[in-house]
């Protein structure tokens, strides 16, 4: 068991650094190659990188020492009829290039320290060959749900991550939040940061709005616009977002002073005395992946919208708001 090094090729430009270890050792699970990157185990250059960095042709990666390949005994069992059963019941869209599902609240995208059922793992439900599992391309949070697509080829993976790097992907997210905004529409430009847990007064935040003096903030846009309000104490927001920051739909709609339903680690509406605001409604967070709209791979646009999941359902109905039943996916060239 030893240390060794690895070059990244000019086709391995521009990945994700956890993608490129499950494309060069497809035994590795995504909770070993978080650990190695939190531990320092793991190292681009000789400096440690998150497991979401981009890797650049030419740089050099560390590699520990690999665990034992899995014996053919316990080796990864295919995926049972009611993990196929579930995949089915998500798809959207599919073609030879790309599926696009509508991820449940509550189903983590990847793997994760005491996250063993997650999308990355059951869509093998979906493939047809070894070689055709599906590539996660982009996230959403284990608690926000809609339109999610996977790429059933490298090279599409590739196209795609760099459309959604470029600003060349359109998404629209729906929201209810607590509150109302004031004005009802506009842009929220507001960088963020990384936050430390350990800070006193936090309670699990992972982003904070940041200081104007902040090295490390990223800048983070979002458009917004009221679709509908009960009084000033429920709103249904359509939400843009023109980047894509961890938790920025979350952190810029507390920031408007409105946040989402159900949002237990931003939302503050229960120490300001606003819990009656909310009862007898569901406490799972109230936002959705509404429609994207993509460059095809091969060629066109695709756009696909994904109906609001059972929850949000339930308090549409409850509140009064009316939303339109999702558009069939259409594909233009």
């Amino acid at each position: 068991m030893t240390v060794t090094q690895r070059e990244v090729l000019a086709d391995e430009a521009d990945i994700r650094l956890d993608r490129w270890f499950r494309r060069h050792f497809p035994d590795l699970t995504q909770g070993t190659i978080q650990k190695w990157c939190r531990t320092g185990q793991v190292r681009v250059d000789g400096k440690r990188a998150e497991a979401s960095v981009r890797l650049i042709a030419g740089q050099t990666v560390r590699i520990p020492p690999l665990p034992d390949p899995k014996a053919p005994d316990k080796a990864e069992a295919p995926p049972d009829s009611r993990t196929r059963a579930e995949m089915e019941a998500m798809v959207l869209y599919r073609d030879e290039h790309l599926i696009v599902l509508n991820k449940p609240s509550g189903l983590a995208t990847q793997g994760g320290p005491g996250i063993t059922r997650h999308l990355d793992g059951m869509s093998r439900a979906l493939a047809t060959t070894p070689e055709d599992r599906p590539r996660l391309v982009h996230r959403l949070d284990r608690d926000t749900s809609g339109v999610l697509v996977v790429a059933r080829s490298h090279g599409v993976a590739a196209k795609l991550a760099a459309a959604f790097r470029s600003r060349a992907v359109e998404k629209i997210y729906w929201a209810v939040v607590v509150g109302r905004p004031v004005p009802v529409e506009g842009r929220i430009e507001v960088p963020l940061t990384k936050r430390d847990p350990k800070l006193k007064g936090t309670r699990g935040e992972r982003i904070a709005v940041a200081e104007a003096d902040d090295a490390e903030a990223t800048h983070a846009i979002t458009d917004f616009r009221t679709l509908d309000h009960a009084a000033r104490k429920l709103a249904w927001l359509e939400l843009r977002p023109l980047t894509g920051r961890t938790h920025q739909l979350r952190v810029h709609s507390a920031e408007l002073g409105a946040p989402i339903l159900g949002d237990a680690t931003y939302g503050e509406w229960r120490e300001n005395g606003n819990s009656a605001l909310v009862e007898g409604l569901s406490d799972q967070l109230h936002l959705h992946a509404r429609r994207l709209t993509l460059p095809h791979p091969a060629g066109g646009t695709l756009t696909v919208e994904a109906d609001l999941p059972p929850h949000m359902e339930a308090t549409f109905r409850t509140i009064g708001f009316t939303a339109p039943a999702a558009r069939p996916p259409k594909r233009m060239s």
